[in-house]
């Protein structure tokens, strides 16, 4: 059974003070620092174990700052930090970033970029889930995913490039959104694993051209991705792209509709290409009300 969280955080800031004025006929002051941390780490637990998740947060803080001050222990700060992050995540998401961007600045100092990077990641999911934040989201999933990459772990880099790329369309920078889907669709080609997901790859990136309303640009891409892989013209993604940009091309909205309607009754559009296609037949009335 877990001690009295309030007794204990009494005790760690005694302990602290005592060790601090530097008064000791016993120990040495860096004992009663350790002291002072450890029982400040036992009340967060216990504080944890009550679900009073911000006392256990401030409690983990409090050990933090002594491991970093007075112990000189950043290494050990850090590993605190992510614990108080992990209390503070659901109820009070801005304090848990704070506290996980210094975890995250102490394993990059390190090179531990492939802690640095799952952290980053985790910051990111916090922004985008908690706080819907996605410009901050946004940032935190491109530095982890370059730093995994120079880790050379490209598959969790890819997965996070994907994720940089879904939410860039949804906030309207196709561009940046093409760069990333066609970089893992390159990645992937030669990869088994990761090669029937190509032609998935293709068809967002070519949603998100049509998206740009650059037709040109849109039908050379088109090029490019067959050269790439001969195989895609033999898929439905290939012909769904085909057929839609005829439509846009003939200012057809029904066609469009009717071209998305028979690709959905056979393999279900999800809510991101949902999202991106309305957006892209929206242009498509207004380039009619343009001629009308």
């Amino acid at each position: 059974m877990a001690g009295d969280p309030r007794a204990l955080l009494q005790k760690a800031d005694k302990t602290l003070a005592s060790a601090s004025s530097g008064f000791s006929f016993f120990g040495g002051r860096e004992d009663k620092y350790q002291n002072a941390a450890d029982l400040y780490i036992e009340a967060a637990n216990s504080f944890r174990i009550q679900k009073m998740n911000r006392e256990a947060g401030q409690a983990f803080e409090k050990a933090a700052a002594v491991q970093t001050k007075q112990l000189n222990e950043p290494d050990d700060a850090a590993n605190t930090l992510v614990d108080a992050f992990k209390v503070y995540r659901k109820e009070n998401p801005e304090d848990a970033v704070r506290c996980l961007d210094v975890a995250v600045n102490q394993y990059c100092k390190k090179g531990n970029f492939r802690r640095a990077a799952q952290h980053k990641e985790n910051m990111g999911e916090v922004f985008e889930n908690e706080v819907g934040d996605t410009k901050r989201a946004l940032e935190c999933y491109e530095s982890a995913a370059g730093w995994y990459e120079g880790d050379n772990a490209s598959a969790l880099a890819n997965k996070l490039w994907l994720k940089v790329a879904d939410i860039a369309a949804l906030e309207g920078d196709y561009y940046k959104s093409i760069e990333q889907y066609e970089k893992v669709a390159g990645a992937s080609i030669n990869n088994n694993l990761m090669r029937y997901s190509v032609k998935d790859y293709f068809l967002k990136a070519g949603i998100c051209h049509l998206a740009t309303g650059d037709m040109v640009a849109a039908n050379r891409a088109l090029e490019k991705y067959r050269d790439l892989d001969p195989t895609f013209p033999s898929t439905r993604e290939h012909q769904l792209l085909t057929d839609l940009a005829a439509a846009i091309e003939a200012g057809d909205q029904d066609q469009f509709t009717d071209k998305l309607f028979q690709f959905d009754q056979m393999s279900k559009l999800d809510k991101w290409k949902t999202t991106i296609l309305v957006r892209v037949k929206n242009n498509i009335e207004e380039a009619g009300e343009d001629f009308s």
